[in-house]
């Protein structure tokens, strides 16, 4: 809660007139403890999850055609039933699990610095804290994910994820309760490590989980700006490690690529992509006519089953 009753009593104390956001900010929070603050997480997450894949499920049940040359496995196709049934289990988790994580983490949010107070942070601020939780966060969930490879840990934990093969954008968050808990813990570390205001932490928690939906979405758009962004992994890298499943010891990445290139586990997914590179080349030499053939829109991975277990 703001130590503030009025707007001008804000602007006493920092010196200046308050932003327009800081306005909306102190109207809307001047009033409100900050543990209830912090329980819009769960909301934010609720919101992000059911919003953002909701466009691309709807298109891709309806097998849109203009989409299809996006779509990394093209002829597979996820039925309604089991993309209710993965929405329906992950807001299970969310209810269950993540829900009262949120109860019992808040202690710890205000003991590591989380603030709510004025001012709002600068831009450069915010930008350079997102940017230390995502390199921590990728560090940390890189190997916990390989751990998770380890048979015990494939077998009782993280075989639930890989349930799809084919990834979709809902299935980011489908995975056991305790893999939830596991993977959760990288996100927090970071904002413990570079502390900011709760506005940053709920745009991290944003930003992270539509990375999450957008690397599980099953579609590789070329126009994407996450193409902009240096060693980003993306659908079609990750969507590799799904179609390999429980054998991979490929592309344990959540974000960005350099620990699998640093630790050597991208070297199955690059040989792959070496290989049809000159498969397809020699089909396109080979015959010149079928560059549009229905036939050639193959998962780019049929190619290679033989590949499964690099």
């Amino acid at each position: 809660m703001l130590p503030y009753e009025t707007i001008n009593q804000a602007e006493g104390a920092l010196g200046r007139d308050l932003s327009y956001w800081e306005n909306l900010w102190f109207r809307y929070s001047a009033k409100m403890p900050d543990i209830w603050l912090y329980f819009h997480t769960i909301w934010f997450l609720i919101i992000v999850f059911s919003m953002v894949p909701l466009p691309l499920a709807i298109l891709d049940l309806a097998k849109a055609k203009g989409l299809q040359k996006y779509k990394i496995q093209p002829k597979i196709y996820t039925p309604k039933s089991e993309v209710l049934h993965c929405y329906k289990s992950v807001m299970y988790v969310f209810f269950t699990v993540i829900g009262p994580l949120q109860l019992i983490s808040y202690p710890f949010i205000k003991f590591i610095g989380i603030r709510t107070s004025l001012p709002l942070p600068a831009l450069w601020e915010v930008i350079a804290q997102l940017t230390v939780y995502f390199l921590v966060e990728d560090w940390g969930n890189y190997w916990i994910h390989r751990w998770l490879h380890c048979k015990w840990g494939y077998d009782k934990i993280h075989r639930i994820h890989h349930e799809f093969t084919t990834p979709i954008g809902f299935a980011a968050p489908y995975a056991h309760w305790a893999e939830v808990l596991l993977l959760g813990i990288p996100s927090f570390v970071g904002p413990a490590i570079a502390p900011g205001h709760l506005i940053t932490f709920w745009l991290w928690i944003a930003l992270r989980q539509m990375e999450a939906i957008d690397t599980h979405s099953g579609y590789d758009f070329p126009w994407s700006p996450t193409k902009l962004i240096p060693f980003y992994g993306g659908p079609e890298y990750h969507d590799y490690h799904h179609y390999v499943g429980g054998q991979s010891q490929s592309n344990f990445a959540s974000v960005f690529t350099y620990c699998d290139y640093i630790y050597g586990t991208d070297k199955g997914y690059r040989y792959q992509k070496e290989y049809l590179m000159k498969i397809r080349g020699a089909s396109v030499d080979a015959d010149n006519n079928h560059k549009g053939d229905e036939s050639n829109a193959q998962a780019p991975y049929e190619l290679v089953e033989d590949q499964k277990t690099l």
